[in-house]
């Protein structure tokens, strides 16, 4: 499986994971056609280092943001600050979007890949090529 996103993105959601060293960031994908082109930053509800958790009613506002503009849900980002950036046993069990990309991203230097994404569904794991846009 692949997932499409436009370089600009792939790069904001890069710089997101580097401004929050401390905390995972996460966010919401956006686009058409099944390619990403929008990014919408959240806050992490759980300000914690290894999970994260969008408050309810920020993510209605950033779906509402998503219709409004006539977007696509298409993924979910995190970063794993630390770790490496492969699902944790707890981003598998939480995982509620099966037609969504999760992507997770390391802001680790040495990192061979600062991006990766991923499929999860029904307990499955299954790593998906990220194609970069330029557009």
């Amino acid at each position: 499986m692949v997932s499409e996103c436009v370089r600009e993105s792939w790069k904001k959601c890069c710089n997101h994971a580097r401004s929050e060293p401390g905390v995972e960031c996460c966010g919401l994908l956006a686009g058409a056609g099944g390619v990403i082109t929008r990014i919408f930053p959240a806050k992490n509800a759980l300000a914690s280092p290894t999970a994260y958790d969008v408050a309810p009613q920020e993510l209605f506002q950033l779906f509402r943001r998503m219709r409004e503009e006539e977007l696509e849900h298409l993924g979910i980002y995190h970063s794993h600050p630390a770790t490496e950036n492969v699902p944790s046993p707890r981003d598998i069990e939480l995982a509620a979007y099966p037609d969504e990309a999760y992507f997770i991203i390391s802001p680790l230097p040495a990192a061979p890949h600062p991006v990766r994404a991923f499929s999860i569904r029904d307990g499955r794991v299954e790593e998906l090529e990220i194609v970069i846009a330029d557009v």
